[in-house]
This record gives structure tokens, sequence and C-alpha cells, in this order.
């Protein structure tokens, strides 16, 4: 092995800390954030919406069967009219009869009509609260599909600076030797993401801490090609 295999297995670890970054930012757009918190009131205002508007839907159920009774009675009411004005009905009980069904027909058309009054009026409110929260909602998922919009960007943005450092990274791999380069995945996996770590002043930068007096004589005196590990975390060293 080479020292340049060592050097450009430390650039190996940059592009990875790049990748990891990269990956990272992908993972906590604060867009997302603010996303998902979108996405809970406008699940909250869903549940809302389907309890006021099914209270609503059975209001309108209500009206429309008074609605049509009330159409029924005034079929029947314009029926008995009809006969009664006919002249085809002469004898005067029956005329009485019809007369009396008719004003029995009206009040009971009357009552219906107080019906459908009230139920127009707990109807009202009822309209009222659905088309605001309607309209919330809808101020909602505009602002959602926004950020949405706004994500895919960022992360075509990211995708792309991700390929760009991946290219650079296999590049830069090309020269270390797969057992070193699997040595080192190895203790990235194990270390945080940092596998390979330069040697500054006696201290590993990747623990940061110093190494003893023999161990710094130790690596000084191992051949070029021998791979140097930290005594403290165990990651590769480059001398």
């Amino acid at each position: 092995m080479t020292m340049p295999a060592l050097e450009d297995l430390l650039v190996v670890q940059e592009h990875d800390l790049a990748i990891d970054r990269l990956r990272h930012r992908r993972e906590t757009f604060p867009e997302q954030a603010k996303l998902d918190e979108l996405e809970q009131q406008i699940a909250a205002l869903d549940a809302s919406l389907a309890g006021v508007a099914a209270r609503r839907d059975d209001v309108v159920r209500r009206q429309q069967r008074h609605e049509d009774e009330l159409s029924s009675v005034e079929a029947k009411i314009a029926e008995v009219d009809r006969r009664l004005y006919s002249g085809a009905v002469t004898a005067p009980r029956e005329l009485q009869a019809m007369q009396a069904d008719v004003a029995s027909l009206r009040r009971h058309q009357s009552d219906i009509e107080d019906q459908i009054l009230e139920v127009m009026q707990e109807r009202e409110p009822l309209d009222t609260e659905v088309a605001d929260l309607e309209q919330q909602r809808a101020a909602l998922v505009r602002e959602a599909d926004a950020l949405r919009q706004a994500i895919a960007a960022l992360t075509a943005e990211i995708d792309v600076e991700t390929a760009t450092e991946s290219e650079a990274r296999a590049a830069a791999a090309e020269s270390v030797p797969d057992d070193l380069l699997a040595q080192y995945e190895g203790l990235r996996a194990r270390r945080g993401g940092v596998g390979a770590a330069r040697l500054v002043n006696g201290r590993c930068s990747g623990c940061h801490l110093a190494l003893s007096a023999s161990e710094l004589d130790r690596i000084r005196h191992q051949a070029d090609d021998a791979v140097a590990l930290c005594d403290q975390c165990g990651r590769i060293l480059v001398r």
C-alpha cells in the first residue's frame, strides 16, 4: 500500500461526510416539519368538518322530508279545491265535508311550513360553519401544496449534489485497496461516520485525543504501507 492510497482514503472520507450532511439535510427540511404540522391541522379540520357536515346533512334531510310532505299536502289541497269548485259535487253534506278537509289540510300545511322555517333556522349556522371550515381547509391545502413544491425543488437540488459527491467519492476510492476500503467502511459504520482521520501533532483528528509517546514512536517506525490505527478510537490514521 502506498501513502497516496491513504491520502485518497481521506478524500473518500470527506466525500462520505459531505454525502451524510446532504442526506441529513434531505431528511430534516424545516419545510417538511411545517408540512407535517399543516397536514395535522388539515386532518383535525377534516374531522371537525365531517362532524358539522353530518349534523348539517341530518338537518337537510329533515328539511327535505318536510318539504316533500308539504308538496303532498299542497297537491291534496289543490285536488280537493278542484273537486269542490268543479260543480261535480252538489250534495251539501259532501261539500261541507270537503271544505272541512281543505281547512284541516291548510292547518297541516301551516304546521309544516312552521317546521320548515325552524329547520332552516337550525340549518343556517351549520351552513356557515361548514363554509368557514372549508375555507380554512382550502387555505391550509394551498399552503401545504406550496411547501410540497418547495420540498420537491430542494430535494432535486440535493439529489444532484449527492450524485456529484458520489461520483467524486467513487473516483477517489479507485486507488484504495479493497481490504482497506472495507476496513474503513466497517469503522465508519461503528464510529459515527468517521472511519479514517489524520494524525496531527500527536492527536487523532477523529477522536481528538492524544496518542501516547510510545504509540507515536511505534507508528513512526511502521512501514509506509502499514495501516496505523488510533489506540483510543480504533480509526485508521493517516500520517
